[in-house]
């Protein structure tokens, strides 16, 4: 469904995402918090997104992000071809993306925290010691070592002051 959502923004010229960068993309409540204090205890830190390059790129160097994984938009003479480069970054890819770093820092599961909000968060969630829901669907809070419903992402800070 992906692929067919993208196709639809063929010929869209790739400035429109600038303006949706600048003026849609928000941070979660809390999260320039929670990068701080895990930045200050030394904790390396991971997005791993449906979305796309353009933004999480983006992010990854605003945030001072140590790994960003996503999807990659084709753009070709400064406009959206309708086409998502390589493999869709789906809920396996998630967990895949997670497991091939927690392996490569040498991390034992128990040493990882995932956070996710939607069902394509749970594989990834499982690869991980602790799973926080935030602010997330039911079924995601279900499976979840904690759910963040009236706290912002730097309640994770509480969890590990």
């Amino acid at each position: 469904s992906l692929r067919q959502r993208v196709a639809l923004l063929e010929g869209l010229d790739e400035k429109a995402l600038e303006r949706v960068y600048d003026d849609r993309l928000l941070l979660s409540h809390g999260a320039a918090r929670m990068l701080a204090g895990a930045r200050a205890r030394n904790i390396r830190t991971l997005l791993v997104s449906g979305g796309f390059t353009f933004f999480t790129g983006r992010l990854q160097a605003r945030l001072d992000l140590d790994y960003a994984f996503s999807n990659n938009l084709e753009i070709a003479n400064g406009r959206l071809t309708g086409r998502v480069l390589g493999a869709i970054l789906d809920a396996q890819g998630k967990a895949e993306k997670l497991r091939q770093v927690r392996e490569d820092l040498g991390l034992a599961r128990e040493q990882v925290i995932a956070i996710g909000d939607g069902a394509n968060d749970l594989e990834m969630m499982a690869e991980a010691g602790v799973s926080i829901a935030f602010h997330a669907k039911p079924i995601v809070q279900r499976y979840a070592s904690y759910c963040f419903n009236h706290v912002g992402l730097d309640g994770l800070l509480e969890l590990y002051p």
